[in-house]
């Protein structure tokens, strides 16, 4: 028989397992976020302890390292004086007669759903800086934003 009809296992054929994509940049987090961090680190590690089977804990020690690579390299951004849109701000924002409140977090704290976004997203990068009154283009959108108002959260 030739050699390209035997098969040798069904393993030769499963997808390959990646590691948690690290997102690019800095890893910075606002005290909350920083608390987030620590408590899924420890969700995790818990969940490792509980689990017998092979390749469940194989999928939950790749998570455990992507958790702890994500608390090792977190920085905890400085208090946001409230005067510019930074790290840890609130901000509402009118897009043609439309207000919508935002907070400006770290990566792995944000929920668009919840108003948390991330200051790497594209709203939140064309935010960071912004003063009461400036006008920022929405990435994505023809209108501009008007920063009504900031405030430390």
């Amino acid at each position: 028989m030739s050699v390209a009809f035997r098969r040798e296992s069904d393993d030769e054929h499963l997808e390959p397992k990646f590691e948690l994509p690290i997102p690019p940049g800095p890893n910075i987090v606002t005290p909350r976020g920083y608390s987030l961090l620590e408590q899924r680190t420890a969700e995790v590690e818990a969940q490792l302890a509980a689990t017998s089977d092979e390749e469940q804990r194989k999928k939950v020690q790749r998570d455990l390292r992507y958790w702890r690579a994500r608390l090792a390299s977190a920085q905890i951004a400085p208090a946001p004086a409230g005067d510019t849109v930074a790290i840890g701000t609130r901000v509402t924002i009118d897009q043609s007669g439309k207000q919508r409140t935002l907070t400006i977090v770290g990566h792995d704290e944000a929920d668009p759903a919840a108003g948390l976004i991330s200051f790497a997203s594209p709203l939140g990068r064309a935010l960071m800086g912004a003063e009461e009154g400036d006008e920022v283009d929405v990435p994505g959108i023809a209108q501009t934003a008007t920063v009504e108002r900031i405030s430390a959260s």
